[in-house]
């Protein structure tokens, strides 16, 4: 496999995909772009891992996926219709779901009006989604009258994944559901992951723990100064030779907390430019994820 290069994917699981990203080009400012003709697929019932270098653009391209970034060319097509440029309050009634990094509950609001928020567009439903999803988290039933902001990061993380998970999308996008928590609840994060796979919906997740990512993903994309560079199933990148020379230690490394001696340097590509984006599960107020924009 050479650099900037996706060869063709390995075979996916049986099934129509129910995401394809075509050629995106995509950016904060005008003339400045991040995504540089990015192109990724998930079928039905993957789980899909995105890895690569610190500025590659690996959450901008799920910012693009969910209409927070102008995108400038290409297309976002989820189960056959091109949402190309919608915005999120549309694409979450098309099957579209998001969980930003930061800021990604509704802290002065329960666990149960966390949910509810996740259900503004679909009330009758509430019921239905919020039995489906505390059967998958049962703690957020126990504590649905606690308040958000008294959770730790990785309850959090659980209850914003929850209020994603009401509006019963096909895929679901995560961006480093794991940062900045310590290496038990990394563990538990990705174990709930696995685990709203494992109930049907597909999963696009950005990861900077490249290793654990790769580890659990039925397929990995590696991306590189805005593009797919290389593809494979997560076992496959694993192993490949490039890939463990060009990314895997320097980001295995990071993640330690040790710095990469002797390794390549991967692209640095600046995506440091500011934009206000709302990030809130189909919700253009205030709330969560409000001024992220700050790309990889």
């Amino acid at each position: 496999m050479s650099e900037h290069t996706a060869p063709a994917a390995p075979p996916a699981p049986d099934g129509e995909a129910v995401v394809t990203v075509t050629k995106l080009v995509a950016g904060y400012l005008p003339g400045v772009n991040i995504l540089n003709g990015c192109s990724i697929e998930a079928r039905k019932g993957e789980l899909i891992g995105i890895i690569g270098p610190n500025g590659a653009g690996k959450s901008t391209l799920l910012k693009a996926m969910f209409g927070l970034v102008k995108v400038h060319s290409g297309s976002v097509v989820v189960r056959g219709q091109d949402l190309t440029g919608l915005k999120a309050n549309k694409l979450v009634t098309r099957g579209l779901g998001f969980v930003p990094q930061n800021n990604n509950v509704f802290t002065t609001l329960t666990i149960e009006e966390n949910m509810q928020m996740g259900m503004f567009q679909r009330p009758k439903a509430f019921k239905e989604r919020w039995d489906f999803v505390t059967e998958l988290f049962p703690e957020l039933g126990k504590r649905r009258a606690q308040r958000a902001g008294s959770l730790s990061g990785g309850e959090r993380q659980m209850v914003a994944m929850g209020r994603a998970l009401m509006m019963d999308p096909a895929v679901l996008l995560l961006d480093e559901p794991s940062a900045g928590l310590s290496p038990v609840k990394q563990d538990e994060t990705f174990l709930r992951v696995h685990e709203i796979n494992r109930a049907g919906v597909s999963v696009i997740m950005v990861e900077q723990n490249a290793r654990r990512c790769l580890q659990i993903c039925d397929r990995g994309y590696v991306l590189d100064q805005g593009r797919d560079a290389y593809t494979g199933t997560g076992r496959e990148l694993l192993k490949d030779p490039k890939v463990i020379q060009l990314y895997l230690g320097t980001l295995a490394d990071t993640v330690e907390g040790q710095p990469a001696e002797g390794q390549p340097a991967a692209s640095q590509a600046a995506e440091g430019h500011t934009v206000e984006g709302q990030a809130a599960q189909g919700h253009e107020g205030g709330g969560p994820g409000k001024a992220a924009g700050q790309a990889d």
